[in-house]
């Protein structure tokens, strides 16, 4: 079984674009059970983003002690008005299957949640699919449902401050 502590939660960089491509190519079908674009597309949109870096996003990935990486997250400031009580989004979030439910995704996402409360951002939605099976995560992590006005969910989470994620990340880390 794989141990959680042999990996290294790091901020991705340029040099990291064909291996996040790759690992979201990936990552995208293992949770969707569906191919989605293809890796020149995906390296193409990666490079773009490093290229343009404007410093409102983040990418955080983690690897294993061979330096492979397996996860990735990405978290940027969120400015809508259909949304105001969120200032961050959780763009995107994705780890190879064969990692889950060994804590992995936890702190990532605590990674991102502390990087945004390092960037003064107090709250984050995140836009998914409604038949994920990640939901449960999303749910234990004390995502709240977005309900849409006729009462219909679509995948989105929200966590209108970070005060209980913040409190289970410390239990994480314990």
């Amino acid at each position: 079984m794989k141990e959680e502590n042999n990996f290294l939660i790091r901020f991705a960089g340029p040099q990291d674009v064909k291996a996040i491509a790759a690992l979201h190519v990936t990552t995208f079908m293992e949770t969707h059970g569906a191919a989605g674009p293809t890796l020149e597309t995906r390296q193409g949109q990666w490079t773009n983003l490093f290229q343009n870096f404007d410093g409102s996003w983040f990418c955080i990935v983690i690897e294993d002690n061979n330096g492979n990486l397996i996860g990735f997250a990405r978290g940027q400031s969120y400015d809508h008005t259909d949304l105001p009580d969120y200032n961050g989004t959780l763009n995107k979030i994705y780890l190879l299957r064969e990692y889950h439910k060994i804590g992995l995704g936890k702190k990532m996402l605590c990674a991102v949640v502390h990087e945004f409360i390092n960037r003064g951002i107090s709250s984050m939605v995140l836009f998914g699919d409604a038949s994920n099976p990640s939901n449960k995560f999303y749910e234990a992590m004390g995502g709240e449902k977005l309900m849409s006005d006729t009462g219909e969910f679509h995948g989105g989470y929200g966590w209108k401050n970070f005060d209980a994620i913040v409190e289970r990340c410390k239990q994480i880390h314990q």
